[in-house]
């Protein structure tokens, strides 16, 4: 066998030989390091046992759960104990006006002193457990005066969190959503302001053993910047508190959360103001309408009206039924009568033409035919161009400048009457004459001008 081999193979063993010493050592090292975790020893000879952190000391042992009866309040048959009380405000969800009531999520949180559930610690500040422990110990029973729908969310678990100090503090929190009615005026709707409060209060305990109290004042209460509302700009935010009686138990503390709305306007100026706006605008038309159009001004009339209605109808289906009358009633109505005023104009109008019509035609009747007489009233009266120019009456056709000439002669007929008769009736007949022109001829400056008066006067009453 050549020397090279032989010296490859003296190589190969003794790196073997070094390997196998490692590994021997590296086990030697581990089994005595697991040797010694078994018997209790410290890894190194600085970290401190914590008694709370030991896996052998149960919850109930450490903190006495069994030693004590929890049912009674702590300090029982002693002074009240003071629980203080802050919220964080998550969300506010919704707020209805046909319920009259408003949604909220938040985070509340109780803090209480019970001796009972001091333990030792050397190094811990505080043990941290969730919604299993609470039901062994005494809490807080603090409810939601005037709430309607409440529950505590558990998704996963129930968000519950209680934490305990070795001297016996207690911090109780937990995460709700309550539905809570509120009061709403709604005289100045939509241009009104609402202020809704959320009180919370002790069930079962007086004030005589248990006094809730805002632990640190309006500072207690705390909001997400990014709550928002689509109907509502949030003004603010503040809390207060004061004692509530009852006559058959006595009295509470009570705490409040109040908080202030204002409504954003221009939604309902787009759907409701507007609208009603151009319908009472839209009825002006009718107006400049020939009075023989009958269907064009019956059918803008009632168009009108019924617009008009609709949106009355739309607004009121929204809104609770209150006994008094709302800012928004106030303006759709007056609204509303200045669209019914604009047909019962043109009735008017259409009535006293017709009742001008059938008198002239029983004159008519009477008198016998004047036509190629010369009449001496005539130069008088009338003109050779205004008979002549009776075609271009107002403006009108001729049909109306025929029934023109047929006035004047009839004028003329009567006062040569009366001049052999003494009788003053046909003169008195001839100024009842009606002109239906001027009807509407006001009625397109009063309309509008009422109209802007009116809103005027309601803009600076409600802003």
């Amino acid at each position: 066998m050549p020397y090279y081999i032989k010296f490859l193979s003296l190589i190969f063993c003794l790196i073997l030989i070094g390997e196998c010493r490692k590994h021997k050592s590296r086990k030697r090292r581990w089994s005595g390091a697991v040797e010694s975790h078994k018997h209790g020893a410290p890894l190194t000879g600085k970290k401190i046992v914590d008694n709370t952190k030991s896996h052998k000391v149960k919850t109930d042992h450490l903190l006495r759960v069994d030693d004590h009866d929890f049912t009674m309040r702590p300090a029982f048959a002693g002074p009240a104990v003071p629980v203080g009380v802050d919220v964080q405000v998550e969300s506010l969800d919704s707020i209805s006006e046909v319920d009259m009531d408003f949604t909220m999520t938040l985070y509340l949180r109780h803090y209480w002193k019970d001796e009972r559930l001091s333990f030792p610690s050397t190094t811990n500040k505080s043990m941290t457990f969730d919604g299993r422990l609470v039901k062994k110990i005494w809490v807080p029973d603090v409810f939601f005066v005037h709430s309607k729908r409440s529950f505590i969310h558990d998704t996963t678990t129930e968000n519950i969190m209680l934490r305990v100090f070795p001297d016996g503090h207690v911090l109780y929190s937990l995460r709700v959503t309550v539905t809570a009615a509120c009061n709403m005026d709604f005289s100045r709707f939509p241009l009104d302001s609402q202020t809704c409060t959320l009180e919370l209060e002790s069930y079962a305990y007086t004030d005589e053993d248990l006094m809730l109290y805002w632990k640190s004042g309006d500072e207690s209460l705390s909001t997400d910047d990014r709550i928002s509302l689509s109907q509502f700009l949030i003004q603010k935010f503040h809390t207060t508190s004061r004692l509530a009686f009852y006559s058959s138990t006595g009295w509470y503390n009570r705490l409040y959360i109040n908080f202030t709305l204002r409504r954003h306007i221009f939604f309902f100026l787009l759907q409701t103001y507007f609208p009603a706006t151009l319908m009472v605008m839209l009825s002006w038309v009718s107006f400049w309408i020939d009075r023989r159009a009958v269907p064009a001004r019956v059918s803008l009339g009632i168009t009108t009206v019924l617009t008009m209605s609709t949106i009355i109808t739309g607004v009121n289906a929204s809104m609770p039924r209150v006994s008094y009358i709302k800012a928004v009633d106030i303006y759709l109505w007056v609204s509303f009568v200045f669209v019914f005023l604009s047909v019962i104009e043109y009735a008017a109008v259409n009535y006293l033409s017709t009742v001008q019509e059938r008198k002239e035609r029983k004159l008519r009747e009477r008198l016998p035919c004047t036509c190629g007489m010369t009449h001496p009233g005539m130069m008088g009266s009338y003109s050779e161009d205004n008979v002549n120019n009776t075609g271009n009456y107002g403006g009108e056709s001729m049909e109306n400048g025929a029934a023109m000439q047929q006035r004047m002669m009839v004028h003329l007929d009567f006062e040569e009457n009366d001049q052999i008769t003494g009788h003053v009736g046909s003169s008195a007949y001839s100024s009842m004459w009606i002109d239906t022109h001027a009807i509407d001829k006001y009625s397109r400056v009063i309309f509008p001008g009422s109209y802007i008066l009116f809103n005027i006067i309601y803009w600076s009453c409600y802003l």
